[in-house]
């Protein structure tokens, strides 16, 4: 009768697995417990599968037998895909081709511009590289675009939303960098334009005294001028943000010569015009314990040896608020950036978007750098200083302007084939992002795996970390021995009060 009982038991719980499982296929549903809802579809992805007018096909090309870490990249994507095809309700069909099976898929794979990558693999105890794809290409009638690499832990959801956006969309918003006066144009600008260059069509942009800008601009930005602006360029400045335009301006207020160890003040007209807007740019350094580092020559005997000494004048930025411009961003590298305080009246918004540490403080130019000089907690008496914020307000029409300013110009900055921080093109990508989108995918930009390094946490938080790691395990075991024990004493308890006559 047991056995009878038991297999009962075993096909009712077969069947009831199998029933949830046909049923998951077409209600897909995860369970988001991640500080920032890494695993949930945001708005602005769930408004582009909605309005999707033709179908789109996914061919995503991953390898198999990856390791662990990677492998997750695909079980990731596999589950956005099924959950995007749901959303979509049928327009988005998708399907996973391994390119390592055989060389037509590979040729296949290489021919839609997936290039395959070389990763580490450890087999009986020898390390060896093994070719591995994680790509995909998104087609959308006889469009496509694609995602040459699946970064892992990196923002999934913005590749594959922002491509499908990109080709869902016949005519882009225009953003103009404006070029001359020492400016910072397309060309040393290379990771802000691939950014921006997914949802916008992003052009040089030249200001003269006769032309006005153009009309379809929706966005201008300003990046590091270093000579004096001539008059006509704020009148122009002004009628656009009359018009309700908007303006991202990255400033150099200060600039710092290393070779020399001197530290001056520049001015090239931009300040007295933010001034006249209700924002002061000191002229002023930022110095912060929290900083980078530069390379000095130190005599240690007969030798000249290269070492690395903290910098305060290169603070690393990692408090922002909470606003769109700045979400998930981590940490910006400022070099010689200078403190921004709002000194208008309350008819417009300014909102500080970036700050200092807590540890902190500004030095006012000119002056000499002591790269030897050991600081102390006594020379950074200030805390959380604003270096970068948003205006927003009525600049005299009859539309609402805004100006988001950095008390840095060079932090956006390309110098030759060098890559930037990847925050700092953030940063930039995101306020502009901010004043020219209307999409929402700003906030999956630098939606992806967070680092939250153990040594950044506060001394009371990783002892408590350690404690709960070191305890709780043998907790539970405990709970379990004695849970073990009373179940065993209750059924002997029961077969010892059983009538058996």
């Amino acid at each position: 009768m047991k056995k009878k009982n038991l297999y009962i038991a075993t096909l009712l719980i077969a069947a009831i697995l199998l029933v949830v499982n046909l049923i998951s296929v077409k209600m897909f549903y995860r369970l988001d417990l991640t500080e920032d809802h890494a695993y949930t579809l945001s708005k602005a992805t769930k408004d582009i599968l909605k309005n999707l007018k033709e179908p789109v096909t996914v061919k995503a090309y991953f390898s198999k037998d990856l390791p662990p870490a990677i492998a997750e990249t695909r079980n990731e994507f596999r589950d956005m895909l099924i959950e995007y095809s749901n959303r979509s309700k049928g327009m988005l069909v998708y399907e996973f081709i391994n390119p390592n099976e055989d060389q037509e898929k590979e040729q296949e794979a290489l021919k839609d511009g997936v290039q395959p990558v070389m990763i580490n693999v450890r087999e009986k105890d020898q390390m060896k590289q093994q070719k591995a794809y994680l790509g995909a290409v998104i087609t959308m009638g006889d469009r496509k675009e694609v995602i040459p690499f699946m970064q892992p832990g990196g923002p999934i959801e913005y590749a594959l939303s922002s491509a499908i956006k990109k080709l869902s969309v016949t005519h882009k918003p225009k953003v103009g960098i404006i070029e001359g006066y020492g400016c910072a144009g397309l060309s040393e600008l290379g990771q802000v334009r691939q950014g921006l260059d997914v949802l916008y069509d992003v052009q040089p942009l030249r200001l003269t005294d006769t032309t006005a800008i153009p009309e379809d601009i929706r966005t201008i930005a300003l990046v590091r001028p270093q000579d004096s602006l001539p008059q006509y360029v704020f009148t122009q400045l002004d009628a656009f943000l009359k018009r309700g335009g908007n303006i991202f301006v990255a400033i150099n207020r200060v600039k710092g010569d290393l070779q020399r160890a001197y530290g001056s003040v520049l001015n090239t007209g931009l300040e007295s015009w933010l001034l006249s807007k209700g924002i002061s740019v000191a002229p002023d350094f930022v110095v912060d314990a929290k900083c980078g580092a530069v390379t000095v020559q130190q005599q240690q005997g007969y030798f000249r040896i290269a070492s690395q000494v903290s910098f305060p004048y290169l603070p690393l930025i990692s408090t922002f608020a909470d606003h769109p411009a700045v979400k998930g961003l981590e940490t910006v590298i400022m070099e010689f950036v200078s403190p921004l305080e709002y000194t208008g009246d309350s008819t417009k918004t300014f909102t500080p978007l970036a700050f200092t540490s807590e540890k902190s403080n500004t030095l006012p130019a000119p002056l000499f750098f002591d790269i030897q000089k050991q600081w102390t907690q006594a020379d950074f008496p200030k805390k959380h200083i604003p270096v970068a914020g948003l205006l927003e307000g009525n600049f005299g029409g009859d539309r609402k302007g805004r100006i988001l300013v950095v008390g840095d110009g060079d932090f956006p900055v390309n110098r030759g084939n060098q890559q930037i921080n990847g925050d700092n093109a953030n940063l930039m990508v995101n306020g502009i992002d901010f004043l020219s989108d209307d999409t929402g995918l700003i906030e999956l930009r630098t939606r992806g795996i967070t680092s939250r390094p153990i040594k950044e946490l506060s001394d009371s938080t990783r002892t408590l970390l350690k404690i709960v790691n070191f305890v709780l395990p043998l907790l539970l075991v405990i709970l379990y021995g004695i849970f073990r024990l009373w179940r065993n004493r209750k059924i002997r308890m029961e077969r010892m009060e059983a009538d058996y006559s």
